[in-house]
């Protein structure tokens, strides 16, 4: 059955009609998974950041004046691929947890929230001077 409030049961279906929480034990592996997935979105999201930053960046120039060499155009491709391919998995993560938290679960909900917030904070608190971001919505 699904709830349309918040509940603080121990019986969940997450995702998928095999992922069944019956007993405590369950139940908090459920809890520890979804903690870490949300961590490893954060994770995720710096990495993507942090490549983005580096594939924008202009390389130093050559040493010699008459040789100016542009970027090449196959490491801009396949920059800009890896950017995308990073994004595509970073937002199938992120509505994977908008999904769980969707079941309404007070335990899932603060697993996932917590777990964002620790993986802020261990991976992305440090360089928040650093890293300029230029789309401000929470699903980009």
């Amino acid at each position: 059955m699904m709830h349309m409030t918040l509940y603080w049961g121990k019986d969940v279906i997450l995702l998928i009609d095999s992922w069944k929480t019956d007993s405590w034990l369950s139940y908090l592996l459920t809890l520890l998974a979804c903690f870490l997935f949300s961590s490893f979105y954060q994770y995720m999201e710096d990495r993507r950041l942090r490549f983005r930053s580096l594939a924008s960046s202009n390389p130093s120039p050559p040493s010699s004046a008459g040789a100016s060499v542009p970027l090449l155009p196959k490491y801009r491709r396949s920059a800009k691929f890896a950017t995308a391919l990073l994004f595509g998995i970073n937002s199938a993560i992120g509505y994977l947890l908008m999904l769980a938290i969707m079941t309404f679960n007070g335990g899932i909900f603060l697993a996932i929230v917590l777990g964002l917030a620790v993986g802020y904070l261990v991976f992305r608190a440090a360089d928040d001077e650093t890293v300029v971001v230029e789309n401000v919505c929470a699903c980009a």
